[in-house]
């Protein structure tokens, strides 16, 4: 142990020594300290294989590094730079002239383990470390932990060549070897920091900041946050002041990397609450200003602007000293969140303005065009284009001033506007298709109103003196003017003959026939036996020629009854009002009846009588109103009929007494029946 005084450390020598005599040599290692150009063992890695190749043979020994207080990252990714670091650590080295190529491979065979932090997952680092020792049991079986095992010797021979080696490591002066406090310094720094590590974690002022930023944002977190951290920085450098420089900057700045690892979840989630809480400012304040009628590209604007402005504010209070931390990533999704519900708001009142202009136009031209569809006048195509545009028009006017706020791009307001007079031009359609389907009873419905009423749009009274073959044919034209006006969409301003092949084929057979309009060839074709109108598109048929035909067949059938009604109401109304005899009766009694005739002008009593009599019989007649007493019914007519006989038999025979007084009356009485 006298060489404890040399220039060459004790431990580095007994170190290179382990190496030299060992096939396995396990070496400890921090989690932390991976990638650090200056932690532990890596200047004693240094002058090891420096030594290794100056004093001893190719031999391959197992450096084993056992990587403890394992953190979340992967082995798989702590592995390789490990490894990196080695052989940057074997590149770096000099090397004699006989190993100026050797591959790092020739003298160590690396291998790398990790073991989970014995304080925080005790059963975890347990049963690694028995796995650990399954492989030291099986290191010398093929495959195992021990490299190529050159250069071994027997048992018998080991003290003596243990002593060789110790010999030949003892009397080489020139090992460039870390000093003794070096080491001394690394312990101790790491000690002093890891101590100010845990009482960070337990300070009070911390756990309360740390509490409070759980529930919402946190005025000065920054500051406060830093100078705890100050604290305890300011006491490690008190505490090492005395140790090795190098050492000790290394280990402060592994403090500093470790103590911002601890406080920064709490930053992001302070960091995260700003966020939060400026995209809820943004929502509720740009629907106070949409709500006050603020256009919506000014206000979004507006309020982005001011709100990342103040969410900046934010972000700097709370903000770090230690710490190079930026908020820009936050921010950038800050922006990316509000640039998203912008949209969304602007979509959802677009879809709302649109709605509503969608139900306006319905309002504004369902009924309407239904209307102009049941009164089928001479053109109702036209008024309904007419109608169509005046509304279209209106709305999409007062459309465009309602998304001015919105300044939105030329291409995409005129495909909303176009958007709304397609819905407009489809709304009719289908409307079209709609009273298309009930064409037959509106066909009905105009037939009983044009046959049954007159001009002034009276009820007929059938006397008789009407033409019912004319008025038939005015009602079923204008029946037909309706299954025309519904045999397709006219929307198109497009010249078409459905009314006049409907005319031809269904009203005016005769003439139609006849018509030098028509060729032989197209006189003989049945116009209606087909699916589609000429020059109409197949997708504005709404009904075929054939269907028309079917209709009208079947119209013609279900009106039938009303026109027979109307010629069987003429007759009796002809029989009923049909009380005088026949013209010869009555030139008959002209000639016979002459005498009695001049004998009544002769007779003023006589002629006084009968118009006494015929005053009476007028007044029985309109009073007991025997007419409509015979339209009731035969029998109720004839009763009423023999009262008037009775009354006039009494008349007579009251004349029959005043003319007997009259001597000059020389007629017999039977003659006046």
């Amino acid at each position: 142990m006298e060489g404890r005084g040399d220039d060459t450390a004790f431990e580095k020598q007994s170190a290179l020594f382990a190496l030299a005599v060992s096939d396995i040599v396990l070496i400890n290692m921090w989690c932390h300290d991976i990638g650090r150009e200056q932690a532990a063992n890596k200047p004693l890695l240094k002058t090891v294989f420096q030594v290794m190749m100056r004093l001893f043979s190719p031999r391959k020994t197992t450096l084993l590094f056992v990587i403890r207080d394992k953190t979340k990252t992967p082995l798989e990714n702590l592995e390789p730079i490990l490894r990196e670091d080695i052989q940057k650590i074997w590149d770096a080295v000099p090397k004699p002239q006989a190993h100026v190529h050797t591959p790092l491979s020739e003298f160590f065979n690396v291998e790398v383990t990790a073991l989970s932090s014995y304080e925080d997952k005790e059963d975890k680092f347990k049963e690694e470390v028995a796995q650990l020792r399954q492989r030291f049991y099986h290191s010398i079986a093929p495959g195992g932990l021990a490299g190529d095992r050159r250069g071994v010797v027997p048992a018998s021979a080991f003290s003596i060549s243990a002593q060789h080696i110790w010999k030949v490591i003892r009397e080489n002066k020139d090992l460039d070897l870390p000093a003794h406090k070096v080491m001394v310094a690394t312990v101790r720094c790491e000690e002093i920091a890891n101590e100010k590590l845990d009482l960070l974690r337990s300070d009070k002022g911390w756990l309360e900041l740390e509490e409070a930023v759980q529930v919402g944002p946190v005025q000065g977190f920054g500051e406060a946050l830093s100078s705890i951290i100050d604290t305890y920085f300011s006491l490690y450098d008190e505490e090492t002041i005395f140790f090795d420089e190098a050492v000790r900057k290394a280990k402060r700045k592994q403090l500093e990397s470790n103590a911002l690892d601890i406080v920064h979840p709490a930053y992001t989630t302070m960091i995260g609450l700003l966020r939060s809480k400026a995209l809820d400012d943004f929502k509720a304040k740009l629907d106070q200003s949409l709500n006050n009628g603020e256009g919506f590209a000014s206000s979004v604007q507006t309020l982005t602007h001011s709100i990342l402005l103040g969410f900046d504010k934010g972000s700097a209070d709370a903000s770090v000293r230690q710490a190079n931390w930026g908020a820009s990533k936050l921010r950038d999704k800050l922006r990316r969140d509000i640039d998203s519900h912008a949209l969304f708001v602007r979509d959802a009142k677009l879809l709302e303005i649109t709605t509503n202009f969608e139900k306006q136009l319905a309002k504004a031209l369902a009924e309407p065009v239904e209307s102009l569809f049941e009164a089928g006048g001479k053109d109702t195509w036209l008024s309904v284009r007419r109608l169509l545009k005046r509304e279209t028009e209106a709305a999409v006017s007062e459309f465009l001033d309602r998304i001015a706020g919105f300044e939105l791009d030329e291409e995409t307001v005129e495909k909303m506007q176009q958007g709304l007079r397609d819905y407009a031009r489809k709304l009719v359609e289908n409307k079209a298709r709609e009273e298309a389907g009930k064409v037959l009873i509106r066909m009905k419905d105009r037939f009983s109103t044009v046959f049954n009423h007159d001009n002034d749009s009276l009820p007929r009274v059938w006397t008789g003196n009407e033409d019912i073959r004319a008025i038939t044919k005015d009602a079923r034209s204008a029946s037909l003017k309706l299954l025309s006006d519904m045999a397709a969409i006219r929307l198109d301003e497009k010249p078409d003959q459905i009314d006049r092949v409907l005319q031809l084929s269904l009203i005016n057979k005769t003439s139609a026939a006849t018509s030098t309009q028509y060729t032989d060839k197209e006189a003989s074709v049945d116009p209606l036996a087909s699916s589609t109108w000429e020059e109409v598109s197949p997708g504005d048929v709404l009904i075929s020629p054939v269907q028309c035909k079917s209709l009208w067949r079947q119209f013609q059938g279900e009106t039938e009854y009303t026109i027979t009604q109307a010629i069987a109401a003429q007759e009796a109304y002809k029989r009923n009002n049909n009380w005088l005899p026949p013209a010869w009766t009555i030139v008959a009694m002209a000639i016979f009846g002459f005498n009695e005739f001049m004998m009544l002008l002769k007779n003023p009593l006589l002629i006084l009588g009968l118009f006494v009599a015929y005053l009476l019989g007028k007044a029985l007649w309109v009073q007991m109103d025997v007419a409509g007493e015979f339209r009731h019914g035969t029998l109720p007519g004839c009763f009423k009929r023999s009262v008037l006989y009775f009354t006039a038999i009494f008349c007579l025979s009251y004349l029959t007494v005043m003319c007997k007084l009259n001597e000059n009356i020389r007629t017999p009485i039977w003659v006046l029946f």
